[in-house]
């Protein structure tokens, strides 16, 4: 966060100019700030469900009745579906997992199924699907194998498709977008080896070239999902500004660049490997002069990083759709599992410890499923500003889904340790539940790690208070200044600060139509002011410091996320009580225990918030990075410094470093 919009870009200004990016050591934290502040979406033009939440307002008119995708999308979408169903079923996931590649066969039918132009719109050679559907598939495909998830979310979420359809001109997307829909795989490339989530550090390059027709890229760019394999490239390089390139017109800063992943001067140096996602076409890229026509620039000069931004407010609905596939195939492992297995006279799922985990992981996949279907349909009717909703879903979803998986884990046992692979080689069902873990833990980091989103959603939950009282808080502005805004931060607390002390929360008759869920909705509004009110505090208490109070704002966050799911598991058990009467008691009460669990952790939540151990922890964490306490590591050897015999056999290249490039249609061929 920053104190005030203007001295970010004031700051920005500076950061985005001169003939060359500043080395990554000269970057100060005020400029890092500046520049993301830059980015982001300033203004608020449509209402926004997830922002009121932290505003004290909760208007459930914004999300219900629940909204519904309409007839014609889905038609074909269930079509769709029913086809990649038939596919998926022809699949041999284990041979992914064995050879860590995805096969071409599976590349091809994905293709011809159409699958990688889902949302793409239908006059570019897409599917046009919308949102909700595609993430109906990715709940599928989660399911199946979340590597197969990983290279269409990465192709369409945040690959060359979204940022066209974003900021694309006519020409661009006619050039461009059939070609995706067919199959031409496409990477999203701004990582850099000392750049993760602080963009004012990009040092790649693109210099334009004296008569404007080109720009020559340079710059290496690290973990570029579906690098190895693509044939286009969304590419994220700053233009320098010197007052010559100024004065021919070029804005300069982060910009976005398609380009030909064949182009001369592109090197996919190796093909790299984690601990899931072992399909994962991930590489580390190199770019030395690659020479990008001008028209190929998406958008203009110095509007990069807020295309990328912009992109993954729907972008990031992926993984919380995955993550929900997951969560439906850990509930049908934990009840034929926890029904099946007899221990001590009756089945394990029968015994309080295992019933309270079969309960967590049976209602949060019930909320999973309602963030995910809620989110998706939002984006589609785009009459809602769905920012902090679609970060709130990739937040909560990616660390309720991996708490899934290891409850999983935890109700099969040793089994539950044990791969696929060897309980099949033993006459055992091949169960993948260590194999979801692994797969699933890179959610907490993909697009946006758990304490980056944190920071990120802050940021937007307290962007009322900055408006109002920015000027106030900033310590460098003069005492006249500073009066001014007092009282203009006046008036808006003064209209704002009323509304939080009653509301329908209050009223034993409010939200009635819903039943036994009414409690839990206005338990939501309240604690939605309750929230409101320890924010406002918080602006007070610390005032310009609030934004390093990591801790606190992490919590109000983490507040906001359970009221925003258990908001949505309401509304949808809701509708499909209306849908499907056979089906309303259970969803009720799926609904209502999800409820009842989040209300426990929403309540610890908020106590942490003023009793916690924050200080104490920092101030250890500074003892430790001093090295204070390195006598603690004594008695352990570190094969990773590499002092010992066991690093000296090479890890073979068939495992680790086999680059493997893949054209949908064309020839195959290969590199090393």
């Amino acid at each position: 966060m920053s104190a005030t919009r203007e001295s970010a870009e004031s700051t920005v200004s500076r950061a985005s100019a001169g003939t060359a990016a500043p080395p990554v050591s000269e970057i100060g934290e005020q400029e890092s700030r500046a520049v993301a502040e830059a980015a982001r979406e300033q203004e608020w033009r449509k209402p926004s469900f997830a922002k009121g939440l932290y505003l004290g307002a909760f208007d459930l008119s914004l999300i219900s009745p629940h909204p519904r995708p309409d007839a014609d999308r889905r038609r074909r979408g269930e079509a769709f579906l029913a086809d990649l169903e038939a596919f998926l079923r022809t699949v041999d996931v284990a041979a992914i997992e064995r050879e860590a590649r995805i096969p071409d066969e599976v590349f091809q039918g994905l293709a011809d199924l159409g699958a990688f132009g889902m949302k793409i719109p239908v006059e570019y050679g897409g599917l046009g699907l919308g949102q909700f559907f595609y993430n109906r598939a990715l709940v599928m495909i989660g399911s199946v194998n979340a590597g197969i998830g990983a290279l269409l979310s990465a192709h369409q979420s945040v690959g060359v498709p979204e940022p066209l359809m974003l900021a694309g001109t006519e020409e661009q997307k006619r050039r461009w977008l059939p070609r995706c829909a067919a199959g031409a795989v496409s990477a999203f490339l701004l990582t850099e080896p000392e750049v993760g989530s602080d963009p004012a550090r990009l040092q790649a390059t693109a210099i334009p070239s004296e008569d404007g027709s080109e720009y020559v890229l340079d710059g290496t760019k690290l973990w570029t999902t579906n690098g190895v394999v693509a044939e286009l490239l969304v590419v994220m390089a700053r233009v320098p500004r010197s007052p010559e390139e100024q004065a021919a017109g070029h804005r300069g800063g982060i910009t976005a660049f398609i380009v030909e992943a064949d182009a001369p001067g592109i090197t996919v140096h190796r093909r790299n490997a984690f601990m899931g996602l072992r399909g994962l076409e991930n590489g580390l890229t190199s770019l030395k002069g690659v020479r990008v026509p001008a028209e190929n620039l998406v958008g203009q000069e110095g509007q990069g990083l807020k295309i990328a931004l912009t992109t993954l407010n729907a972008g990031r609905l992926a993984i919380p759709a995955i993550c929900a596939g997951a969560g439906k195939w850990s509930l049908k492992i934990a009840r034929e599992w926890s029904s099946a297995r007899v221990q001590w006279g009756r089945p394990v799922g029968e015994h309080a410890a295992v019933a309270h985990e079969v309960a967590f992981i049976a209602a949060t996949t019930f909320a999973l499923e309602a963030v995910v279907d809620l989110t998706g349909v939002l984006a589609d009717e785009d009459r809602k500003d769905i920012r902090i909703e679609a970060a709130l879903a990739k937040l909560w979803a990616s660390e309720m889904g991996w708490r899934i998986a290891d409850e999983l884990v935890q109700i099969r046992g040793g089994r539950g340790f044990e791969t696929a692979a060897s309980l099949q080689a033993r006459g055992e069902r091949a169960v993948g539940a260590e194999q979801l873990l692994r797969d699933l833990r890179i959610n907490r980091i993909f697009e946006g790690s758990t304490e980056i989103m944190r920071l990120l959603i802050a940021r937007e939950a307290v962007d009322a208070h900055l408006t109002a009282a920015g000027d106030l808080i900033d310590p460098e502005l003069e005492l006249a200044a500073k009066v001014r805004a007092a009282a203009s931060a006046g008036g808006f607390y003064a209209r704002w600060l009323p509304k939080l002390i009653a509301g329908a929360g209050d009223l034993p008759t409010s939200y009635a139509e819903f039943g036994p869920l009414a409690a839990h909705l206005r338990y939501v509004e309240r604690t939605s002011r309750k929230l409101a009110r320890a924010t406002f505090a918080g602006m007070a208490r610390w005032q310009g410091g609030l934004e390093r109070r990591q801790g606190f704002l992490g919590r109000v966050v983490d507040v906001g996320a359970e009221l925003f799911a258990v908001s949505a598991a309401c509304v949808r058990a809701q509708m499909i009580a209306a849908d499907t009467p056979a089906r309303g008691r259970s969803a009720r009460q799926l609904a209502r225990t999800f409820a009842e669990q989040s209300r426990h952790r929403t309540e610890r939540l908020l106590h942490e918030l003023w009793a916690n151990t924050d200080a104490t922890d920092e101030r250890l964490a500074s003892h430790v990075l001093a090295g204070d306490y390195a006598w603690l590591e004594e008695g352990i050897l570190d094969p990773s410094e590499g002092t010992g015999p066991w690093i000296t056999e090479a890890i073979p290249a068939d495992a680790m470093g086999n680059v493997h490039r893949r054209v949908i249609g064309s020839t195959i061929a290969s590199e090393a």
